[in-house]
C-alpha cells in the first residue's frame, strides 16, 4: 500500500510538472506573437458605439494597434480603442 501511494504521488508530480511546462510554452509563444510582424486581431472597444472585431497588419501588435486606432478615429469613432487578441496565422 505504501509503494502505491509513493508511485501515485510521483505520477501526480510529473503530470503537474508537464502542465506547468505546457502553460509556459503558450505564454512564451503569445509574447513572441505580440512583437512579431504580420496580421494582428483586435477587439475594438467603443464607449459610445457598438464594439467590433478587426484585423490590421503591422510590424508588431503596437504598430498595428496604432494604425487601427487611427482608422477608427478617421472614421468618426474617437472613443474606440483596439485591444489585442493575438496574431493571425497565415
Amino acid at each position: 500500500m505504501k509503494i502505491t501511494s509513493i508511485i501515485g504521488a510521483a505520477v501526480a508530480g510529473l503530470i503537474v510538472a508537464a502542465g506547468v511546462a505546457v502553460a509556459g510554452n503558450f505564454s512564451s509563444s503569445h509574447r513572441t506573437d505580440f512583437y512579431a510582424s504580420g496580421t494582428h486581431q483586435f477587439y475594438v472597444w467603443c464607449q459610445a458605439s457598438p464594439d467590433y472585431m478587426a484585423t490590421e497588419s503591422g510590424a508588431s501588435a503596437s504598430d498595428a494597434q496604432m494604425k487601427l486606432y487611427a482608422k477608427a478615429k478617421a472614421s468618426g469613432k474617437p472613443n474606440c480603442w483596439p485591444v489585442w487578441q493575438g496574431r493571425v496565422s497565415g
